[in-house]
């Protein structure tokens, strides 16, 4: 079924999404920004996965780079300049668009293209969750034997400006787009990798935009900071680990990616943009895909990494991965491999 979208299904799916971003996924305000842009444009579609047909094809449109990047900025102009490329490369065959994740600006990352290019969002993201590295957005493609990666990439202004194509190894490919990211000054929009709507069903998550929009108005719903979170561990089947003062927060910018640390109470949390990893007494209590989330308790709002600041008082609350809405590649060893490296230079 297609799904005119509110203004008010917007902020909630900026909320919920900011939650599942699990410390990524981009900025509240940004996030926020983004609805009044799009709602002051038209009204998104959201279509539902079984309304299309197997063999139908869509592409993944996704925000690249440091959220906490000063330089970043993308155009509207940018961001259809890349769907409309993949569209012409594909001979024209897309049918929608889905995007790589949740997160505060991912969940409706691509809702503006689907107003300025009359294409609905499919209900089905790459992952349910955000996630680091955009091969863990990629739907495990990186096994697909012979699978060749198509990626269009545009972002930045005045000298920053650059957009580009680039065809080839995932792995590789995603590596470019995240360097072409730095020179863009933080961020690129790009359109990527098409399949199939029958691939998209087994290795996606299917429905995830629809609880990112249910799990917002639910957090919208509570009075207070504890109603509130109240209502997310209910519908996630979370829980409240510590409430308190951040301190020992350390963030370094490395590769185009936030990395660092924060201490809450007597719990200790690394993030790779994602936060990774909750230990206390120097063991691990829970690591990525688990989902852990800060909210800042005076302002009664979730709060990602890029924006912790020492001193904030906050909130933590954890969700088992098993909770959640995520893809194929959150099974991945191979890929979370490269996150236990990353995390070990930060405990």
């Amino acid at each position: 079924m297609v799904k005119t979208l509110s203004y008010e299904d917007g902020i909630a799916a900026v909320y919920g999404g900011a939650i599942l971003g699990g410390g990524g996924g981009g900025l509240l305000e940004e996030g926020l920004k983004l609805v009044e842009e799009i709602f002051a444009t038209g009204t998104p579609q959201l279509i539902d996965i079984t309304d299309l047909e197997d063999e139908d094809f869509v592409a993944c449109v996704a925000m690249v780079g440091a959220p906490s990047a000063a330089d970043q900025y993308i155009s509207r102009e940018q961001l259809c300049w890349s769907y409309r490329s993949m569209n012409t490369y594909m001979d024209d065959r897309l049918k929608g668009i889905i995007t790589n994740e949740n997160g505060a600006i991912t969940t409706i990352n691509g809702w503006l293209q689907s107003v300025l290019l009359n294409v609905p969002v499919v209900d089905a993201p790459c992952n349910g969750r955000a996630h680091p590295t955009g091969i863990m957005g990629s739907l495990n493609l990186h096994e697909q034997k012979d699978y060749k990666s198509v990626q269009f990439y545009a972002g930045g202004k005045n000298d920053f400006a650059i957009q580009g194509f680039i065809e080839g190894d995932l792995q590789n490919t995603a590596k470019a787009v995240r360097n072409a990211s730095i020179l863009a000054g933080g961020m690129v929009g790009v359109t990527r990798n098409p399949v199939t709507i029958g691939y998209l069903k087994g290795n996606g998550a299917p429905h995830a935009f629809s609880a990112a929009i249910g799990l917002g108005y639910s957090f919208l719903n509570g009075q207070t900071i504890e109603g509130k979170l109240e209502n997310v561990i209910r519908q996630l089947n979370g829980m409240h680990v510590v409430s308190g003062i951040v301190t020992d927060y350390s963030l370094i910018k490395e590769n185009g990616f936030d990395i660092g640390k924060l201490k809450v109470g007597d719990y200790h949390l690394t993030f790779w943009n994602e936060y990774m990893t909750l230990a206390k007494e120097g063991n691990i209590q829970s690591q990525f895909p688990d989902l852990i989330m800060t909210f800042d308790t005076e302002k009664m709002i979730p709060v990602p990494s890029a924006s912790i600041k020492e001193g904030m008082q906050v909130a933590v609350i954890l969700v088992d991965q098993s909770n959640l809405k995520l893809s194929t590649t959150m099974k991945n060893e191979a890929l979370l491999q490269e996150i236990y490296e990353v995390v070990k230079a930060v405990l």
